[in-house]
């Protein structure tokens, strides 16, 4: 474990490498342009290099230069930048959802319904609340992305992609900040060319700050807190002119000191708990969070003298959490949970791209995931120890083909072939792992799908591109006990688009609109033959909505803006309401005449017709403006405003108004001066300081919220080289 001493000389190299570098490095002239007008954002949502603009997919894209003015720096920030995406933050993983379809479920058992990636590779949803840094671009996609992504993205796709080494190039950047609550911050990158043919890169993040809350308990707990330490290794290598590859390992450590959250009103541990505010709590038991993560990737590239590339993306990872709870947040209960989780994954993808200089391109490829997941559970008082030991294995054969039926009209269709299967071992045991198993979480699964799109897009004028297609996604089912399971969910989605680029590059925009139609959409309850957190299905569900994104420039004047309108309504289902039912650990169903290690489900079944889908704001808006003042000499001074709002969504599948997350607008500030090289950043997060919640975990009758982070002020200094 590296000492806080080890880390600051290490971002220290980091820097001076920087500086020396940059007096060493010859200053390039800087190529002339236009930068009144919006510029242009190049994505690889379909494998290849694309302007966002001819793309005919509803999605966000956010060039890395550009996260920081949207007050972006990790996953959950991402909500308030894109529209119809959101991220329930609920401590152990951040449900995110596109469109309400994504992940509403805390077991390890459900699949991802909104894929997520790094460097091309799959990320699992645990350890998954660090900080970006020297990223290249973040792009959110909306809708299933069945033909290239597959099984995991009913809900869409968020494709982060970090900077990599750069050959024949010394560069990178060194940046330091200081701000409220004690928060300290450096990171920085040094790209580095080792003769003409290799090139290294290294990031480093360290970022550090006090608790956003008060625990008034007698254990001096810190919840909340950050302590975390990133570093990133690149290596590119191209012997040869047709074959390059990029190499990139990188090691996670965060520590929080726990998660922060208070018991819910109305439910069982509410009763008599009172504290002044939401920041401050009241454990009487350890809190910890310590979160680790090892990652690499190798993505090589050959291309033949035709044209065709053959690419291929190797991953492997390791993520595991330690956590210890006060499972009722209050001192007035004690209940503790001691939580271990591991998730290894193993990835290996294939693709074939033609060229695109004919009427005809293609694009063909293969696939394979193994996840392996191990979860441990001691609770107390209640003598429960569960064991959760699950293997998946995914297999993709896909294919795509464009044929371009005239200098404005294209037709694409894509198709993809998935299979699923997952083998199960565990049980929740009484008094310790080798007493009694009494609720068994083992068992198998398998199953398959056919998903893909076709598309017609129409360039009806310069820079005017309309598109129109039917989607088929998929989402793996799985196991609830050794003898009951979920199905998969799939889902057909209708969409049509009109992406535009006006007044001479001044203004682009994207317009969407979409209607889902859901089979067994997947949702969170209870397994009552185990008394574990279980995936069921709703048979059926419909899910509607418009999306616009607007971005304009004129001079130093720049405005963007997004939003979303999503209805949503779920079919009938059978759900156990959980605040019917004993609060702490839940266990099997109780026999007839049994009374002891068991829960009696009987009278907290309810049924559900019509209700709106989970996590799924009916609206969401995000606005940013700013006008850059130069002042002479060089530097040019921006401030910047942002604005994001999201509208009530529904916390729990039983619908209780208590569950509910309530809807809020937060703003953010940021005043930025430029001059050369050289970068001074004030910014302000929830500058109202408005206090709200994030998402709840539930737990039988008794349920804890989580919260968003108050007003947090940081000053920055920044070098460019």
């Amino acid at each position: 474990m590296a000492s806080r001493f080890t880390r600051m000389c290490l971002l220290a190299a980091v820097s001076s490498m920087a500086m020396s570098g940059a007096a060493a490095a010859q200053q390039a002239a800087a190529a002339s342009q236009d930068t009144s007008t919006v510029g242009e954002v190049v994505v690889t949502a379909q494998k290849r290099s694309e302007n966002v603009q001819t793309v005919p997919i509803s999605m966000t894209a956010l060039p890395g230069s550009g996260l920081a003015d949207k007050g972006v720096k990790s996953l959950g920030d991402l909500q308030f930048a894109a529209p119809s995406l959101s991220v329930e933050n609920a401590g152990l993983t951040q449900s995110v959802n596109i469109r309400g379809i994504g992940l509403a479920s805390g077991s390890p058992n459900a699949a991802n319904g909104v894929a997520s990636y790094l460097d091309g590779v799959f990320q699992p949803p645990i350890v998954s609340s660090g900080a970006y840094y020297d990223i290249a671009d973040v792009e959110v996609l909306r809708g299933p992305q069945g033909t290239f992504v597959g099984s995991n993205s009913t809900g869409g796709a968020i494709f982060v992609n970090t900077q990599s080494p750069q050959l024949g190039k010394t560069g990178g950047y060194a940046e330091v900040g200081d701000g409220s609550f004690n928060s300290l911050s450096a990171q920085g990158a040094v790209n580095v060319p080792v003769g003409e043919r290799i090139a290294l890169r290294l990031a480093v993040n360290d970022q550090n700050h006090d608790s956003y809350y008060t625990d008034h308990g007698p254990l001096n707990n810190h919840p909340d807190k950050l302590d975390e330490l990133d570093s990133r290794l690149g290596l590119t290598w191209k012997p040869i002119e047709s074959y390059q590859a990029t190499f990139k390992l990188e090691q996670i450590d965060r520590k929080t000191g726990g998660y922060a959250y208070q018991p819910v009103p109305g439910t069982a541990y509410s009763a008599g708990y009172s504290q002044p505010s939401i920041r401050d709590l009241d454990y009487n038991s350890r809190s910890a969070n310590n979160e680790r993560a090892l990652q690499g990737s190798l993505e090589q590239h050959y291309v033949f003298n035709d044209g065709t590339t053959i690419k291929s993306i190797t991953g492997y990872e390791n993520k595991q959490i330690h956590n210890l709870y006060d499972v009722d947040g209050t001192a007035t209960t004690t209940s503790t949970e001691n939580q271990f989780v591991r998730e290894k994954v193993y990835t290996q993808e294939l693709d074939v791209l033609s060229p695109t200089s004919g009427p005809l391109s293609w694009i063909a490829g293969g696939y394979f995931q193994r996840n392996r997941i191990d979860v441990t559970i001691t609770d107390s008082p209640a003598p429960l120890n569960i064991l959760i030991q699950n293997k998946k294995t995914t297999l993709g054969a896909f294919g795509q083909v464009s044929w371009k039926l005239s200098d404005t009209l294209t037709a694409t269709a894509g198709a993809r072939y998935s299979t699923y299967k997952v083998e199960a071992t565990g049980g929740v045991h009484i008094g310790s792992f080798s007493g009694p198993n009494v609720g068994n979480t083992g068992g198998f699964e398998e199953d398959h799908a056919l998903t893909g799109k076709a598309d017609l897009d129409w360039t009806f004028a310069p820079d005017n591109l309309l598109y129109a297609f039917v989607a088929r996604g998929y989402k793996s089912g799985g196991i609830q006990s050794a003898t009951t399971d979920f199905a998969k969910e799939t889902v057909w989605n209708y969409e049509a688009g009109w992406k535009s680029t006006l007044a001479g590059g001044h203004v682009k925009t994207q317009l969407d609109a979409f209607y889902n139609a859901y089979d067994n959409f997947q949702y969170d309850t209870v397994n009552v033959l185990n008394g574990q957190s279980a995936v069921s299905n709703v048979p059926a569900a419909t899910i509607a909505g418009l999306e616009a994104q607007v971005q304009a420039s004129l001079d130093g004047f720049r405005v963007d803006a997004g939003l979303s309108y999503v209805h949503s309504e779920l079919g009938t289902y059978s759900v156990i309401d959980q605040n019917l039912l004993p609060p702490g650990s839940l266990k099997p169903q109780c026999a007839a005449g049994q009374t002891t290690n068991c829960t009696n489900y009987l009278n907290a079944t309810r049924i559900i017709s019509g209700a709106p889908n989970l996590l799924s704001p009916e609206w969401s808006i995000n606005t940013g403006v700013e006008y850059a003042f130069h002042l002479g000499g060089g530097a040019v001074l921006t401030p910047r405003l942002n604005y994001a709002y999201q509208s009530s969504q529904e916390g729990s599948p039983s619908q209780e108004a208590f569950y509910q997350i309530k809807g809020r607008g937060l703003l953010s500030a940021l005043v930025t001066l430029d001059r050369g090289d050289w970068q001074l950043q004030l910014k302000a997060t929830n500058l109202t300081d408005d206090r709200y919640v994030t998402g709840y975990s539930i737990s039988g009758s008794a349920g804890s919220q989580f919260y968003g982070a108050p007003r947090v002020v940081t000053i920055s200094l920044r070098r460019d080289f």
